[in-house]
């Protein structure tokens, strides 16, 4: 078994962002010569994430209203007692979770009709990495 390491990274203009990362992760997919195996997509912070989903702008909105009803933006965290004001962002990572993995077939991501892969920003405008980590033949 092979493997191959690329790392991404971010530096986002706002504070939540949701960026479509699939055609850079099947790039770096065919550039480590796996042609059967698997791709791991991990976010390297506590406050990002990483899903797989439909990419359609109306669904977006949507998952970012929930996240923020699920998890809103408040002032009175415990966390924030250690000078933190991020406690919703690491809320929101974990329910989106922090990492996927998808397979790869004959060279390609091998998805459903509609999946994506987004890396999902929820305390940005700073400087953050992502792990694409390639495993197999």
């Amino acid at each position: 078994m092979k493997s191959f390491t690329e790392y991404l990274w971010f530096n986002t203009s706002s504070h939540r962002e949701y960026i479509n990362i699939t055609e850079t992760v099947a790039d770096i997919v065919r550039k480590s010569g796996v042609r059967e195996g698997m791709v791991l997509v991990s976010a390297m912070h506590i406050t990002a994430g990483v899903w797989v989903n439909d990419a359609e702008d109306g669904l977006l909105a949507d998952i970012d209203q929930w996240l923020e009803k699920l998890a809103p933006y408040r002032d009175d965290y415990r966390h924030h007692r250690t000078g933190e004001t991020n406690g919703d962002a690491h809320l929101k990572s974990l329910l989106v979770h922090h990492q996927v993995i998808v397979p790869i077939t004959e060279g390609e991501l091998d998805f459903g009709p509609w999946q994506q892969i987004y890396y999902a920003e929820f305390d940005g405008q700073r400087r953050k990495r992502v792990v694409v980590k390639v495993m197999g033949e």
